[in-house]
């Protein structure tokens, strides 16, 4: 069993949030439709200075066109190795050409955003994971998470149940294929997850990240058949699935405090503190499609 509780809700300086990862002292927020990675300081959200991914002519309006994007949906923390550095992913979905880019971003616990930042070019990846769906489904990543294994990225469909699954590939070869020449890195066979639907509408996971050697999770439930369309977001979940089986998990549907559905998308999650034996305090970044972005503050109960 799982109980989620909305302890708060507060709008983020930032379009269109789509992922967030906590890396030592900061949250780092991504959107998708900007070129900076945000920057808070993880104890109160104060921001930070961003860090700049990259340079574009198409950001005067506050937001990228949706043609034009690269659609940053999906950011992970590699933790450093004997041999390598830690480093930020930050993948684009896949889901068209100019979403087949992504960005490396090391030092990234520096202070004043003074991190590093490398383009990556994952078209030869993603055509090997396109290769792996069913029959006419459209590669749309829209969550990554690590551990010191294996980096796990994972689809999700829009307008059916097919093609839920989670990408594995070893961490080590994950890291030699974002450096040029980008060589593919094999690739486990893709595991299915469940989720839960809503009204008919099947759901797909948002966001992922480990901790305590657990796989904490969010899904949305967004009435649409295109991965590049927006549609009406009928809800959004929090869960915990079992890495080992991810069809087995637990999840809670998230409501305000006085009992009514939260109707807004959930993107991404991060632990922010363990309050105890089970107890957990999350953060939650949401999109309204709009260009607004909010963070919730949730605290999770393992029963």
């Amino acid at each position: 069993m799982l109980t989620v509780r909305i302890i708060s809700s507060a709008p983020l300086p930032l379009p269109s949030a789509s992922g967030i990862e906590i890396v030592g002292d900061t949250a780092y927020v991504v959107s998708d439709d900007a070129p900076f990675l945000y920057s808070f300081r993880a104890a109160d959200l104060a921001p930070n200075q961003p860090v700049r991914l990259f340079e574009t002519a198409h950001f005067s309006s506050g937001r990228i066109p949706k043609d034009l994007k690269p659609d940053l949906e999906a950011m992970a923390y590699l933790s450093a190795t004997a041999t390598a550095p830690g480093g930020l992913l930050l993948a684009g979905s896949g889901a068209t050409a100019a979403r087949e880019t992504g960005f490396w971003v090391a030092d990234a616990a520096a202070p004043g955003g003074s991190a590093t930042v490398y383009p990556v070019v994952l078209g030869a990846l993603y055509r090997a994971l396109r290769a792996e769906l069913p029959p006419g489904q459209l590669l749309n990543l829209e969550a990554l998470a690590a551990t010191t294994e294996h980096l796990w990225l994972f689809q999700r469909p829009v307008g059916t149940t097919a093609g839920r699954v989670c990408f594995r590939v070893p961490l080590g070869t994950a890291r030699a294929a974002l450096q040029p020449p980008y060589p593919v890195p094999p690739t486990r066979r893709p595991l299915p997850y469940r989720v839960p639907d809503l009204d008919g509408q099947p759901g797909g996971l948002s966001g992922a990240t480990f901790f305590d050697d657990r796989l904490f999770v969010t899904a949305s439930v967004e009435v649409t058949t295109d991965p590049v369309r927006d549609g009406e977001v009928l809800g959004s979940f929090v869960g915990l699935l079992d890495p080992a089986k991810l069809l087995d998990g637990h999840f809670a549907q998230l409501a305000w405090p006085d009992g009514r559905p939260f109707r807004e998308k959930v993107e991404g999650v991060a632990v922010r503190h363990r309050l105890g034996p089970g107890r957990y305090e999350l953060l939650l970044v949401t999109d309204d499609d709009r260009g607004g972005s909010t963070v919730l503050v949730v605290e999770v109960l393992l029963n």
